[in-house]
């Protein structure tokens, strides 16, 4: 709710320099008319449908295609902010699809049935769902594994903190190279990578 206040306001949503990777895409963002304050509305509509158990649906399937594209670009270009958040809300949003099928499941081209409006006895249990949250807990572990082991090189969010990274390393001088790539001329995340892996070790 708060992201999408802030582009319906029409203000900024972060202070990241318009050097970094996701600085330059929101600073575009930015500048992209009513575009900006539409994402945020569709954001808060997608928001409150998700808080009301009746539109939960359709909440979860406004919000699929807004936090997907958020994960992939989180992913794209290495955005600490939301590069472990943005999977686990795809993996959340998709798991509210999952649970919901039976509602959705008439819209799909496939396996076509009669509609049936018969009502379910479904058998509840109040037995704790161990398994769930050994699940759930899984999945967090892992998604933050990869986060930490899928990238060698991180732009991160500042100069200094890019330039942490390589202290203690062997490639304290091609990583000050590539942080400066980034947080000080502005160049595009692949061309950095790019010269930081044809740069020697010190």
């Amino acid at each position: 709710m708060p992201s999408g206040f802030v582009k319906i306001n029409g203000e900024r949503f972060t202070d990241l320099s318009n050097n970094q990777p996701m600085g330059h895409y929101l600073e575009a963002l930015f500048h992209t008319g009513y575009y900006y304050p539409f994402i945020g509305v569709m954001q808060m509509t997608a928001a409150v449908l998700l808080l009301i158990p009746r539109t939960v649906t359709l909440g979860a399937l406004i919000y699929f295609p807004i936090i997907l594209n958020i994960c992939i670009l989180s992913l794209a270009v290495r955005f600490d902010g939301s590069h472990v958040t943005a999977p686990l809300m795809v993996l959340a949003n998709l798991y509210l699809l999952c649970w919901n099928y039976d509602k959705i499941k008439y819209i799909f081209p496939f396996n076509r049935t009669t509609l049936d409006f018969t009502l379910r006895q479904e058998k509840l249990s109040n037995k704790f769902p161990i398994a769930f949250f050994t699940g759930v807990a899984a999945t967090f572990v892992l998604v933050v594994l990869v986060y930490l082991k899928a990238h060698d090189v991180m732009p991160r969010n500042t100069l200094a903190a890019c330039k942490k990274q390589f202290v203690g390393s062997n490639r304290t001088k091609a990583g000050n190279t590539f942080c400066e790539c980034i947080h000080t001329y502005g160049q595009p995340l692949d061309q950095c990578l790019a010269a930081y892996g044809k740069a020697p070790d010190d």
